[in-house]
């Protein structure tokens, strides 16, 4: 199809759901795309935080490849070998648990939810169902996530919403959840790095109160690793930043290397409360994503991108510190590992235009902050040519 013929086809056949820029790739390797043109592209948010060992990794496609010839799908009351071993390789790098995979983060975070509100229900003499989640959170699109998801403009339309939320608490106000707990509360869900909410980190004194707020009042901490999970923040999982163990973690993205995947993992005490018939997920875990995700850990581990991604945090957040001394436009830098902020005293549509146009792709949440993700192997010649397109963008925006 040419141009104008695919922008025609999506204007007539493909509902409006996303805000759509003129360009149209074909094509994708580590950090790099390329249009239909042939034009490449710097990517620094490889897939909406998909790509975390970049576009088509060799381990990746290769284990694809390997599975794809002999089953892609399985139904889940039969066992699948290679589901095993990705459970397996799961709860060796978070926590003894089990786990239930999904299609999605969103599916994700569903079941934790719904696992929580199984757990609250023990005590029928008092169950309890109510989960904590904050101000500027994202959670997913589903009915029950978005709910959860502590920013009206994504409920707007949706309601009567699901019950059970509380969605005002303050992020890093640890008196605020104090207050918000009574005897209906489950549980806490929280990011430990806001993505959609503008990159705002959760400091450790924080992270270590909920820990012992949830373990004083028999109440499970959920930890959403959509984002930040698979290296994203310099460790595995970004809750290992804290010295604390959650009951439950959900992680999707960049799981299955860009296959559609997502996870549930909890603690053993808890994870036998979903019996069968409970809760499924029809494509969930299906030997082709499972196999993709394999290759995912067998790259962080073998190129050694924790590693690289603990090297480069440092590198890039100097440069972007020097360019917020030097242009007004940037009023603060902030992030952890490679999930960076970079919030704007203006609007940042057009520096997001701007750069496109340049050869480089970045993110803008909140309208005011650009969000940066890189590949977990970028390097420094990459992260150079980042900072000299967005100099020169934000040069002319000065």
């Amino acid at each position: 199809m040419k141009k104008e013929e695919i922008f025609q086809t999506y204007k007539n056949c493909i509902m409006p759901t996303y805000t759509k820029m003129p360009y149209i790739f074909v094509k994708g390797k580590g950090m790099k795309l390329v249009d239909i043109d042939g034009k490449e592209y710097l990517d620094f948010f490889p897939g909406w935080g998909v790509g975390n060992v970049g576009y088509c990794h060799p381990a990746v496609m290769s284990a694809v490849r390997h599975q794809i010839g002999k089953l892609i799908h399985l139904p889940n009351n039969f066992f699948n070998p290679t589901q095993a071993k990705l459970a397996k390789e799961i709860i060796r790098l978070t926590f003894p648990g089990k786990v239930f995979f999904s299609n999605s983060g969103a599916e994700a975070n569903e079941g934790a939810i719904k696992l929580a509100r199984m757990v609250g229900a023990k005590d029928p003499s008092n169950p309890r169902y109510e989960i904590i989640t904050f101000e500027n959170a994202f959670h997913g699109r589903t009915l029950a996530t978005v709910t959860a998801t502590g920013q009206k403009k994504y409920q707007k339309g949706f309601e009567p919403l699901v019950e059970g939320f509380k969605t005002n608490v303050p992020f890093n106000d640890f008196q605020a959840v104090c207050a918000a707990v009574n005897e209906k509360t489950v549980g806490i869900l929280i990011e430990v790095v806001q993505g959609e909410g503008g990159v705002n980190v959760a400091s450790c004194d924080f992270m270590k109160n909920l820990r012992r707020l949830c373990d004083d009042k028999k109440m499970l901490l959920m930890i959403d690793e959509v984002q930040t999970g698979i290296g994203r923040t310099g460790k595995m999982f970004g809750y290992q930043n804290y010295d604390i163990v959650p009951d439950i973690i959900t992680m999707a993205k960049s799981l299955g290397g860009g296959l559609p995947i997502g996870c549930m993992v909890a603690e053993k005490k808890i994870a036998d409360i979903l019996q069968p018939g409970m809760h499924a997920s029809t494509f969930g875990g299906s030997p082709l994503v499972c196999k993709a995700a394999l290759g995912v850990f067998k790259a962080i581990q073998k190129d050694k991108m924790l590693e690289n991604a603990s090297k480069m945090s440092p590198v890039i957040f100097e440069k972007l510190k020097k360019l917020q001394k030097n242009y007004s436009v940037i009023k603060d830098v902030r992030g952890a590992g490679l999930m960076i902020g970079v919030e704007l005293n203006i609007k940042g549509k057009e520096v997001i235009e701007e750069c496109l146009k340049e050869g480089l792709l970045i993110n803008c949440t909140h309208d005011f902050v650009l969000r940066l993700m890189p590949a977990l192997n970028v390097t420094k010649r990459q992260i150079d040519t980042m900072i000299r397109i967005l100099e020169k963008v934000l040069r002319g925006v000065k």
